[in-house]
């Protein structure tokens, strides 16, 4: 079995995530795609991130008839801070005939020298990248040094990048501060999903 990674609060859990999930796990080699959601640190409460179950309960229902996609709440029961690589020290100790990979956007790349233990992971992993599209801010950055910045991790043996992966420019903050508003997200979100946060009076 080819597990993919992919981590996020999902706070929520929108169809911009739901996109890139579903391609990954029809258009590479991955057999599975695992929705990592990533716990509440408990020296750092925001207000606006609902609880690490809801959270959990909010991606079962968003990926309930896909059985390519699969929820996971294992770094709830790993130490804090979460680290990538201890949950996937983790992770094939518990399951040793799974083969995992990560699952990122190309701005999360270009940050990548900056984790912990970054060098291990990527001798041992495998990395699908999908592009990202850039915030104003940093379309006027590329404008003004006249190219993309430099990413020396792209042509590793172990990135493959996605170029062709759908990317839309919706985010979970975008989701939140519509639904304050009382606008219709009726399109960002499955309707299990809009269900489900409507019931509970999310984000309100």
């Amino acid at each position: 079995m080819r597990v993919g990674l992919y981590f996020g609060t999902f706070n929520p859990i929108h169809v911009g995530h739901l996109v890139i999930a579903n391609y990954m796990a029809e258009y590479t080699d991955i057999d599975q795609v695992w929705m990592v959601v990533t716990p509440q640190n408990p020296l750092k409460l925001k207000s606006s991130l609902l609880p690490d179950y809801h959270r959990l309960a909010i991606v079962n229902e968003a990926i309930q008839d896909n059985f390519n996609l699969k929820a996971s709440d294992v770094e709830f029961k790993l130490p804090q801070p979460n680290y990538t690589a201890t949950t996937l020290a983790h992770l094939k100790e518990k399951y040793p005939n799974y083969e995992f990979s990560l699952i990122m956007g190309e701005d999360n790349l270009r940050t990548f020298h900056k984790w912990y233990n970054h060098e291990h992971l990527l001798a041992n992993y495998k990395f699908y990248v999908y592009p990202r599209v850039l915030t104003i801010q940093e379309e006027e950055e590329v404008q003004e040094i006249g190219h993309h910045p430099e990413n020396g991790f792209m042509n590793h043996s172990n990135i493959v990048m996605c170029e062709d992966a759908p990317v839309m420019k919706v985010s979970s903050s975008f989701v939140r501060h519509a639904i304050k508003e009382g606008k219709d997200v009726r399109y960002l979100l499955t309707d299990p999903v809009r269900k489900y946060i409507d019931e509970m009076n999310f984000y309100r």
